[in-house]
């Protein structure tokens, strides 16, 4: 069997870092861990030729030489994974699809022409497709009520992919998140128990990513790597003397809940094994969203006391907000950047709230006749998530919502805004015992990266020029120590910059599509403000 497996393309968005990418020469921030897993799991007589099509696209003989095309995504890429799927079928070629998407609303991919629907975890449902394929069966749906013992996941196909093409590999120690966030779709598709691998198998990961060659960046894509702390200490204290035995050759970013802040000794082993930064989910500083959203694990002490915790410990922090939770009063948005302005938290990624497909929010929301509607029929759609309105109806107007996210994005990421926020979350962190080098380029790269950042931020933009060359100086100054890392937070800004005029353009599409006057610039003022609805 030829198979033929691709990963669609990413829309521009927050996670994208576009213009980073062009600054660095890269193409992608991470590789697919999953469909690379995949590849692990199919039979060794198949003949594998694999693409992340962000990275590079197939070719019309890759087409002409397949049997079938193996397709895993996210809903974020759902117009690309439709259009492949499309052109399968044209071609006459089987299609076999996976991946969080199509688990979550299977009946899309069937309805574009899907053959097989590979769901829930692979390692359960891949060899029920094979056995399909086998018996010659020409389509089938798989599915699994059983989570996997994720300690019998294969070790993902690293040599597929095309290292210098990314700024930093993947890999993953557990699956699931003990909390239960009504907004989320981790605990549908994974389940609220962590599971974990054991630390052996992903030190054998990372000694497989440390000999074909990988230094640099490593995402941990855990859902919530401390959600079961008991193993991830067991890992971590396996991991610092690994990682002491090779001299540093990684360092680790991962998303975590707020509540570690509460354990000094993880944050500490963290540290000794080479985490420089971890994503937290923060959502919101009002606390009665917070409940409503049953995230009660951000109520139990005071966040920004808990953010600079986490900095003091050594670790930068990324986070995720949210705006239009129900009963949520006017004004959240300036309350989400008073928090961020208080944290110095560099790229809060701020986004309207979706109800997505079986979590909590989505049936409560069924239930309560809320929730968009195409043809009777309840749908979602978010073909950006970052940059969609919600696919329901608020409890306040979905003008306030909408002009008070798009100013918050516009305020944030205003390049004075940015560039002081990432001087101040670099001088609030403590400088680690260990060394941790935080980004790996060549010395071509890292000088080609340099001249363009100075060109951008120390000459080409009035508006911050003095302002960047100034930082600097203090940066090298005060904290050398994390000079890469501040060169690599302002460069990140060049795509943020981008980022807030498509978020403005995206949010004003869907305004006018609504009915309503978009949101516009006054001339007097840096921010946006709303015109008053149409009567």
């Amino acid at each position: 069997m030829k198979a033929l497996l691709l990963y669609p393309l990413f829309p521009k968005s927050f996670w994208s870092y576009d213009r980073f990418m062009q600054m660095a020469s890269l193409k992608a921030v991470i590789p697919p861990l999953g469909i690379i897993t995949v590849a692990s799991m199919l039979p060794e007589d198949w003949e594998i030729r694999f693409y992340d099509r962000n990275v590079s696209l197939e070719t019309d003989a890759d087409w002409d030489w397949c049997d079938i095309v193996i397709l895993s995504a996210m809903l974020v890429q759902k117009p690309d994974f439709h259009a492949l799927i499309c052109k399968a079928v044209k071609l006459g070629k089987k299609v076999a699809v996976g991946g969080p998407y199509p688990t979550s609303v299977p009946q899309d991919a069937l309805a574009s022409g899907a053959d097989y629907l590979i769901l829930d975890e692979g390692e359960l449902t891949i060899p029920q497709f094979l056995a399909a394929i086998a018996q010659g069966e020409p389509r089938g749906v798989f599915r699994a009520t059983e989570k996997p013992d994720v300690t019998l996941s294969p070790m993902p196909r690293f040599d597929l992919l095309k290292q210098d093409a990314y700024y930093a590999m993947a890999i993953q120690f557990s699956r699931g998140c003990p909390f239960n966030c009504e907004f989320c779709d981790i605990i549908n598709l994974y389940g609220r128990k962590p599971r974990t691998k054991e630390p052996g198998q992903t030190l054998a990961e990372l000694q497989t990513l440390y000999d074909v060659g990988w230094r640099g960046p490593i995402f941990m894509v855990d859902d919530n790597f401390i959600g079961n702390q008991r193993n991830v200490k067991r890992l971590l204290r396996e991991l610092i003397p690994w990682m002491q035995a090779r001299n540093y050759p990684f360092t680790f970013i991962t998303e975590a809940s707020v509540n570690l802040a509460e354990d000094d000794e993880l944050m500490e082993l963290m540290i000794q094994a080479g985490f420089y930064a971890v994503f937290l989910g923060i959502e919101t500083p009002d606390e009665d969203s917070l409940k409503v959203t049953r995230k009660l694990q951000n109520t139990r002490s005071p966040l920004v006391e808990a953010c600079r915790k986490i900095n003091q410990v050594g670790l930068l922090i990324y986070a995720g907000f949210i705006i239009g939770f129900d009963g949520e009063q006017a004004g959240a948005g300036e309350r989400i950047q008073a928090f961020v302005e208080a944290t110095n938290i560099p790229q809060p990624m701020l986004g309207v709230l979706q109800a997505l497909p079986n979590t909590a929010l989505w049936q409560r929301l069924q239930t309560e006749g809320r929730l968009h509607q195409s043809n009777g029929v309840d749908i979602v759609e978010v073909g950006n998530p970052q940059n969609s309105l919600m696919n329901f109806s608020p409890t306040r107007p979905i003008t306030e919502i909408a002009g008070e996210y798009v100013q918050a994005i516009w305020t944030m990421y205003e390049p004075k805004n940015y560039l002081k926020r990432c001087l101040e979350q670099c001088l609030n962190i403590t400088v680690p015992a260990v060394k941790r080098p935080y980004m790996h380029f060549s010395l071509s790269k890292g000088l080609l990266l340099l001249s363009r950042l100075v060109w951008h931020q120390g000459i080409r933009r009035p508006e911050i020029r003095v302002q960047f060359w100034r930082q600097l100086w203090i940066i090298l100054r005060q904290k050398p120590q994390f000079f890469s890392m501040y060169l690599g937070l302002c460069a990140a800004g060049e795509h943020f910059f981008e980022y807030r005029v498509l978020t403005k353009e995206r949010i004003n599409q869907q305004l006018n599509q609504l009915g309503y006057e978009p949101i516009v610039y006054s001339p007097a003022l840096p921010e946006p403000v709303m015109v008053p609805v149409k009567s």
